[in-house]
């Protein structure tokens, strides 16, 4: 019985690991108003290593539509300029010698859409990765011997119950998401 339990917690653990993923995803997809975790994936070239933005500046949002950049070492500022206009994250950086700015310009409709869309995208991968871990779950399940069938299918059942749940979480998170790209 402690394999069977063993077998249901790491199929619950992957289906989490797959919903912080989708919530992770959607951080990085704007929404209209400016966020420290639109840069937070940008890597600057720092002393000949690649170093997360955050690691070389202070990043901040001063109001709903700028993103504020105050490196620790101003030597740095034309390096974190380069890497935002190489991120191709469609900002473009101001600098005044001791800080970036960058202005979050309104999203267009059709931008909108193709952010819904994307999320919507996200949302599909992750659903497969919670059946992915389903299909691995009642794999797991087959090989075990010694355990009678019944158990076997209300371990099955339980499983079931888990990858609707987590379906469903990801459809009320896409929902949410989604809601919050085409509120002008």
């Amino acid at each position: 019985m402690e394999e069977l339990d063993l077998i249901l917690e790491s199929v619950k653990q992957d289906m989490d690991a797959a919903v912080k993923h989708l919530d992770h995803a959607f951080q990085r997809i704007r929404a209209g108003r400016a966020s420290t975790s639109m840069v937070q994936d940008v890597m600057v070239e720092y002393y000949g290593s690649l170093t997360p933005i955050n690691q070389v500046a202070n990043v901040s949002v001063p109001d709903a539509m700028t993103i504020s950049i105050q490196p620790w070492d101003r030597s740095a500022i034309n390096a974190i300029e380069k890497a935002i206009i190489n991120s191709n994250l469609g900002f473009a950086p101001s600098n005044n010698g001791e800080n970036i700015i960058l202005n979050v310009p309104p999203l267009t409709e059709e931008r909108r859409k193709e952010l819904a869309k994307q999320a919507k995208g996200e949302a599909e991968d992750t659903k497969i990765v919670v059946r992915n871990a389903r299909q691995n779950g009642i794999k797991e399940l087959k090989k075990l011997e010694g355990v009678s069938e019944d158990i076997i299918k209300d371990s099955e059942a339980t499983i079931q119950d888990y990858t609707d749940k987590y379906v469903k979480i990801c459809d009320d998170h896409l929902k949410s998401k989604e809601a919050e790209i085409m509120k002008v």
